[in-house]
């Protein structure tokens, strides 16, 4: 059963990201962040010529991860067969370079196609998120607020440390 909460740790910065008022000034975010542009964070764990694997910086856990293709592509039925495997060999690569670091009970693993279905960027992505049976804690049960355990730096520094094992 998932947790609907009453409220969440208060995090500025989202918030004035998702109103759009904090967002770089860049046509496609995912682009950006391929291109090396200063202006967005650049969390990258693994990058090839086809595909990228990067950290959402608005972690539901630590680990959360989002994978993309090099080429910008919104939909998902603009990719090729070869480029379909080469993402989806990165998303199960990722799941286990997770394994390894965070011992999860599960996975959310998932995709977003357009505004309605919950994309907030267009360009094809796949999102996964590491999922444990004690993510509900005091925080969560006395407060309905959601607690983010570890800070991008230091998820980012144990998921490099472990990514050659399997990229």
């Amino acid at each position: 059963m998932i947790k609907k909460f009453r409220s969440y740790i208060c995090v500025p910065s989202k918030g004035d990201y998702a109103r759009g008022d904090n967002r770089p000034k860049v046509d496609c975010i995912l682009c950006s962040i391929i291109e090396g542009n200063p202006e967005v964070q650049q969390k990258i764990i693994y990058k090839n010529n086809e595909t990228m694997v990067v950290l959402n910086i608005y972690p539901y856990n630590p680990g959360h991860l989002l994978i993309f293709p090099i080429k910008h592509v919104e939909n998902f039925e603009e990719l090729s067969e070869e480029e379909i495997c080469n993402l989806f060999l990165m998303a199960q690569k990722s799941v286990k370079l997770l394994k390894e670091v965070y011992h999860p009970q599960g996975f959310n693993i998932g995709i977003n196609q357009g505004e309605a279905a919950g994309a907030s960027v267009k360009h094809f992505h796949i999102q996964i998120v590491p999922r444990y049976t004690s993510e509900i804690g005091f925080m969560e049960t006395i407060n309905g607020t959601r607690v983010v355990v570890e800070t991008l730096e230091e998820t980012l520094k144990k998921l490099r440390s472990k990514a050659r094992m399997f990229y």
